[in-house]
C-alpha cells in the first residue's frame, strides 16, 4: 500500500521557489521600472501566499478535537485547499487573461525583452525544483498509480494544490518564454499578449480541476479506494468477525474514522463480546496509525 507524503515538504519547496522568482521579477521591476514587471512580481508574492494558507491549514488541522469538533479539525486543510484554489483561479488565471486582452488593445510593446527572458530562464529553473521536490512526495504516495489516477483518488488536498499550481507554471512559464521570443524576432507584441491569454485559460483549468476534487473532501469524503479495501480485509481476517455488513469510512485531513456493522462470533456473553470488539477496534488502529476513531456496531442481520 502506499504511503503517507510528505505535504510540508513539498509547499516549502514550492515556497522557496516562488520567493526567489518574486524577488528577481520585483528586483526588474525596480531597475527597469517596468510597471508590468511590478504586476508580475505581485503575481509571485501572492502565490508565496497560497503556500502561506496551505501551512497555515495544515496547522489549524493538527488542532486537538473538542466539545464542538468531536471530530477534530483535520478538514480546516480541505478549507484552506479550497480558498487556494479559488485565489488560483482569479488572481491568477482571470488577471492574466485580463492582461493578455489588455495588452491586444493598447498594442503595447515589450520593455527589457532580454531581461525578461533572464527572468523567465531563471523561473523555469525554479519552478523545475520545486515540481521535482513535489513529485517526490507524489510518488511515494500513488503507489503504482498513474498520476491522474492518483490525483482524482488522493485524499491529500495540499499536495493536489501544489501539484496543480507547480504543473500550471511551468508550463505557463515555458509558454511565457515562447510568446515573448516570437514576439522579439517578429516585433508584434501580440504574441506577448496571446501567450498570456493562454496561460490564464491554462490556470483557470487548473484551479478548475483543483476546486473540484477539494470540494468533494469538503463534503466529506471515504478514504482512498485502497486504503478500505485494506481495512475490509483486515477486518475479514478476525476471527472475533462472522461477517461485515458494512463500512464506512471518513477522510478527516490525515485522520480517518471508521463506521463498522459486522455479526460477531461470540454472542452468548456480553462480556465475550465486548472484549472481541475491543480486541478488534485496537489492532485496526495498530495497521492503519491514520484510524483515530472507531465506532464498532454488532448485529444479526444486515
Amino acid at each position: 500500500m502506499s504511503h503517507q507524503a510528505d505535504s510540508l515538504r513539498s509547499i516549502l519547496f514550492a515556497l522557496g521557489a516562488n520567493g526567489a522568482i518574486a524577488a528577481s521579477k520585483l528586483f526588474a521591476a525596480i531597475y527597469t521600472g517596468s510597471n508590468s514587471m511590478l504586476a508580475e512580481a505581485i503575481h509571485s508574492f501572492a502565490d508565496c501566499g497560497n503556500q502561506g494558507l496551505l501551512i497555515l491549514g495544515l496547522k489549524r488541522a493538527k488542532r486537538p478535537p473538542s466539545p464542538d469538533f468531536p471530530l477534530g479539525y483535520g478538514k480546516a486543510i480541505y478549507f484552506w485547499s479550497f480558498i487556494v484554489a479559488l485565489i488560483l483561479f482569479s488572481m491568477g488565471g482571470l488577471f492574466s487573461i485580463y492582461e493578455g486582452i489588455h495588452k491586444l488593445e493598447s498594442h503595447e510593446g515589450l520593455e527589457s525583452p532580454w531581461l525578461a527572458i533572464g527572468i523567465l530562464v531563471f523561473s523555469i529553473a525554479m519552478e523545475s525544483v520545486s515540481l521535482y521536490g513535489c513529485l517526490q512526495e507524489v510518488n511515494k504516495a500513488r503507489g503504482t498509480r498513474g498520476i491522474l489516477r492518483w490525483f482524482r483518488e488522493t485524499r491529500q488536498s495540499e499536495l493536489i494544490v501544489v501539484l496543480g499550481e507547480d504543473v500550471a507554471a511551468l508550463a505557463g512559464l515555458v509558454f511565457a518564454l515562447v510568446a515573448v521570443g516570437l514576439a522579439m524576432v517578429t516585433g508584434d507584441p501580440v504574441y506577448d499578449a496571446a501567450g498570456s491569454i493562454v496561460i490564464g485559460a491554462l490556470l483557470v483549468l487548473v484551479a478548475v480541476g483543483i476546486g473540484v476534487e477539494v470540494s468533494e473532501l469538503l463534503i466529506g469524503q471515504s478514504v482512498e479506494p485502497e486504503m478500505k479495501q485494506a481495512i475490509r480485509n483486515h477486518l475479514d481476517k478476525r476471527e472475533e468477525v462472522a461477517q461485515i455488513f458494512n463500512l464506512i469510512t471518513l477522510q478527516l485531513g490525515n485522520d480517518v474514522m471508521v463506521a463498522v456493522k459486522a455479526k460477531m462470533r461470540r454472542v452468548a456473553e456480553t462480556n465475550d463480546m465486548i472484549a472481541d470488539i475491543n480486541r478488534c477496534e485496537a489492532s485496526l488502529k495498530t495497521a492503519f496509525p491514520q484510524v483515530k476513531w472507531v465506532f464498532f456496531e454488532p448485529d444479526n442481520i444486515d
